[in-house]
């Protein structure tokens, strides 16, 4: 049996041109942090990573604080049932 080469196969999708080029000038597709480049963009990109980072530490504070807010005003509600449920399973103390 002969062996078929790559060109011999019957291919699904059409030839597509790898090598294309928009032409987009300057554009690398990726810029990583060690290229030395000061451009408004990165600042601004800068600016926000700090700005979340702040934001996220700010929101757990936050959620701390709240969460003893919400423990510190349901406590009299809990204190309460529960002496509401032993009045009601010892009887009421002032029946005559």
């Amino acid at each position: 049996m002969k062996p078929n080469g790559p060109g011999a196969t019957r291919r699904k999708f059409p030839v597509t041109d790898y090598f294309f080029h928009a032409g987009m000038g300057e554009w690398r597709g990726y810029s990583s942090p060690s290229d030395g480049d000061d451009s408004e963009q990165r600042r601004f990109n800068d600016f926000s990573r700090k700005y979340l980072v702040e934001a996220a530490e700010e929101r757990a504070r936050e959620m701390a604080v709240f969460a003893v807010v919400v423990v510190a005003s349901a406590w009299p509600v809990i204190y309460m049932i529960i002496t509401v449920v032993k009045l009601l399973h010892h009887g009421l103390p002032f029946n005559s």
